[in-house]
């Protein structure tokens, strides 16, 4: 018997047993992170000299353009996110995934034990220092277009992976062949975590984080209502029409990103989630575990984005940047959250007396001089709080059949 016949029964035996791994921990949609750490765990137990491992997948999401692992014997496994960049890091470009993508190859192996003289990629000097001997790096393209040449500028759907052994000898030809062999049950097992994922990123992003879960986890039937005791906040921008009359698109497009996102992340700070975007305004949801910690958390999230507003205000001006000013809404009561629409077109959101009184909430503030409306409700809830609420008086809202007491919380400059 040969050599090669010996590597090759060798290998099949183990890559069997590991390839059957692979597609279980896939069947049982293992996240991306598990999966690496057994999987490099697997292969120590099947005597592979594994020291590192490390991955690059190209990723589905509007901030990160790929995610990155690195899995190390002694430490486990991590994780990077890698952001959309129109001149590439340097550390890529000086990388072997690198390489192997422009020169349109599949995989290649360095032996480190052989190098004499410092390699042309950083890290292949690093991992030597580090008392690595052998190194072996492959990618798969998870497309379907396995014959066309790669652009190394604009990656296809795939993965990079290379394996660092420290072992004396580097790795034997059964390890390799072995890797090799489960090579794509490892990549299809990789895709099934990152279209799960891409799901879950796709789905917080457009619908909200609580929406996305919910409807990640089976609540899709039009319908499907859920009763619940929450906070509605409005966040509006004032003067907005008369902006896009006179600020050019490109400018405008960038005054609302720069609002929104400060006001989106001190709102999911405190616990809220974005219901929608509607126009130049923002609908959220404070649902915590109870109506009063609800209201207090609206409370603490809107007084914080008073005060972040007016410092962001005095930044843009500061830059010669265009600004506006903002209302808040603050308004507490029963709600009806799910599933609203046609059977091909639905949305996730609100509905119910609270929402419309929200709105009109916010159709009060020239009214009243105030740039923050809480409901009579609010103030109620809210109890004991250390945030000074001021009677605005009783008002009646258009489509509100009761006279209403308005609030704001008063803070001293």
């Amino acid at each position: 018997m040969t050599h090669e016949t010996i590597v090759h029964a060798q290998a099949g035996a183990t890559s069997a047993v590991l390839t059957s791994w692979l597609l279980d921990r896939g069947l049982e949609g293992l996240g991306q992170e598990d999966l690496l750490q057994g999987y490099c765990a697997e292969l120590v137990k099947l005597g592979v000299p594994l020291y590192r491992l490390s991955v690059a997948q190209s990723a589905f999401h509007p901030k990160y353009g790929g995610l990155g692992f690195d899995w190390y014997r002694s430490e486990g496994i991590s994780r990077e996110q890698y952001a959309y960049s129109e001149s590439p890091d340097e550390g890529w470009l000086n990388s072997p995934f690198h390489y192997l993508l422009e020169t349109d190859q599949r995989e290649m192996r360095v032996r480190l034990l052989d190098l004499e003289a410092p390699s042309r990629f950083p890290i292949l000097n690093a991992l030597k220092e580090q008392g690595a001997t052998d190194y072996f790096v492959a990618g798969v393209v998870l497309d379907g277009k396995t014959l066309d040449p790669l652009d190394p500028t604009n990656v296809p759907e795939g993965v990079l992976m290379s394996w660092t052994s420290d072992g004396p000898e580097g790795f034997s030809d059964t390890d390799l062949r072995m890797i090799k062999e489960t090579l794509r049950a490892l990549a299809l097992a990789l895709k099934a975590a990152a279209n799960r994922q891409v799901a879950g990123d796709l789905l917080a992003v457009y619908l909200g984080r609580d929406a996305g879960r919910r409807v990640l986890s089976g609540e899709i039937q039009r319908g499907s209502l859920q009763q619940v005791d929450a906070v509605l906040c409005y966040f509006d921008l004032k003067e907005f029409t008369s902006l896009t009359e006179r600020t050019p698109g490109p400018e405008l497009i960038a005054m609302l990103n720069d609002y929104f996102g400060l006001a989106v992340s001190v709102i999911q700070g405190h616990g809220g989630n974005i219901l929608k975007f509607m126009g130049d305004g923002i609908l959220a949801m404070f649902n915590l575990a109870s109506l009063s910690e609800s209201v207090a958390a609206g409370l603490n999230a809107m007084t914080e984005l008073r005060r972040e507003m007016d410092t962001k205000n005095q930044a843009r001006a500061a830059r010669a940047e265009t600004t506006t000013g903002i209302t808040i809404a603050l308004h507490a009561g029963e709600i009806l959250y799910g599933n609203i629409g046609a059977e091909n077109r639905l949305d996730f959101t609100v509905i119910g007396p609270a929402v419309n009184l929200t709105v009109r909430l916010s159709g009060m503030h020239r009214s009243v001089g105030q740039s923050l409306i809480l409901s009579e409700h609010v103030v109620k809830m809210a109890g004991e709080t250390s945030h000074d609420l001021v009677s605005l008086g009783r008002y009646m809202l258009r489509g509100v059949s009761e006279p209403q007491e308005l609030f704001t919380v008063y803070e001293a400059n």
